[in-house]
């Protein structure tokens, strides 16, 4: 596997050589600061390459590649948003970029309730906490029918919860929410996020699939033709927020979108964590069952509770087996050598990172802390050591 690093540009807090150092040989990034409405130049994707090479790795994978709001709505504006797009792709695979990861949430990327949630060794972890999250949207934002949307049970133990929260803690949850990440074309202020839902009045998860099986019939033509190789992102988490549609959260939406065209140019980002926060999703299962199609992965994990809250776990520590997962990738990249395919090495990120050591009083991008990651990719490091090891040694007592 290609050991890759996530990068927010020139911006970035964490500089690329600290990637390098660390053991990364791929960088994950995208121009993160184009506005998705125009497509990104030759000039513009060159530029950004060149510096990721200039400090001695590869621009390995575009993350991502935004897809408007129009694009999931279907309907005005959507042929040009795709128009757009797919310029964009061809754009960087003809600079080399040719592993593309992107996602098809509405409104919201992926979402946390806290930022800073103190794991048991005292290191910062992200968490998604379903009471929080249901006392926000039903009683902070007031979104129209969010009562309909959550269990009676439920909504009682998010009022009560909301009634402990301060006017601070309630602020900064919301930041958290809606202002703090990544929110599909931008962040969120209350009322604009209170639009961009209502724009998805009457659009269903039918509605939803349609819109992204168009995009896919568009799109991946024009991949297989420039090399491109394409990973939709699950949703993070893998169930409705705010009452919308979402249909990349379980094995049955991943069989629906590698069928609806049958290409390895349309594929998976297989995101441990995402998949992992889902009680009913079997992530190991997933791989082997999808593992032709995986072209990148997010090698992190989770730790769930039984209302649908999640904390990120530290790499090898949650509810997925991280070593069983990886040692089907790395048989799937064996199987891979056998045939003609020019995606034979499948890249990787140590996806997200506790706060710990002197990052806790630094500032940060949720999840993306240095020393983290740095931990996370060497114990994903020692586990494809091992597995090379452990399979070398099982060939050779079978051949005595």
């Amino acid at each position: 596997m290609e050991s890759c690093w996530r990068w927010f540009g020139p911006r970035d807090l964490v500089p690329l050589i600290h990637a390098r150092q660390g053991g990364a040989t791929g960088i994950v990034t995208a121009l993160h600061e184009i506005s998705y409405s125009r497509v990104w130049t030759p000039e513009e994707i060159e530029a950004r390459k060149a510096l990721v090479e200039a400090a001695g790795m590869s621009w390995s994978v575009c993350e991502s590649i935004p897809v408007p709001s129009a694009i999931k709505l279907g309907g005005a504006g959507a042929a040009q948003a795709i128009g757009i797009w797919k310029d964009t792709l061809v754009n960087l695979a003809r600079s080399g970029i040719k592993t593309i990861c992107y996602n098809f949430m509405p409104v919201v990327d992926w979402t946390r309730t806290d930022l800073r949630f103190e794991m048991p060794t005292t290191a910062l972890a992200l968490r998604f906490d379903m009471v929080e999250f249901v006392a926000y949207d039903a009683f902070v934002l007031r979104r129209k029918g969010a009562e309909a949307s959550y269990a009676p049970e439920l909504l009682q133990r998010a009022e009560e919860r909301l009634k402990l929260l301060s006017q601070q803690a309630v602020r900064r949850l919301e930041s958290n929410i809606i202002a703090g990440l990544p929110g599909g074309e931008d962040s969120y202020g209350r009322e604009a996020i209170r639009t961009a839902i209502e724009s998805f009045n009457g659009v269903t998860a039918e509605d939803l699939r349609a819109n992204l099986d168009n995009f896919l019939h568009e799109v991946v033509p024009v991949a297989a033709e420039v090399g491109a190789r394409l990973a939709i992102h699950p949703d993070d988490p893998p169930v409705s927020l705010f009452g919308l549609p979402r249909v990349v959260s379980t094995a049955e939406d991943l069989r629906r979108i590698v069928s609806s065209l049958d290409h390895f140019a349309n594929g998976l980002t297989l995101c441990v964590g995402s998949l992992g926060s889902r009680a009913d999703n079997d992530v190991l299962a997933i791989a082997r069952e999808f593992a032709p199609r995986i072209n990148f992965a997010h090698l992190r994990d989770v730790a769930i509770e039984s209302d649908g809250s999640f904390v990120e776990a530290a790499h090898l520590e949650g509810r997925s087996d991280m070593f069983a997962i990886l040692r089907a990738l790395l048989a799937e990249e064996t199987r891979r050598r056998t045939e003609d395919r020019p995606d034979r090495v499948i890249p990787m990120r140590p996806d997200h990172g506790h706060l710990i050591g002197d990052d806790v009083d630094k500032p940060t991008n949720p999840g993306y802390s240095l020393i983290g990651r740095l931990k996370g990719l060497a114990e994903l490091h020692g586990v494809i050591h091992a597995i090379g090891k452990s399979d070398e040694y099982s060939r050779y007592w079978k051949s005595l």
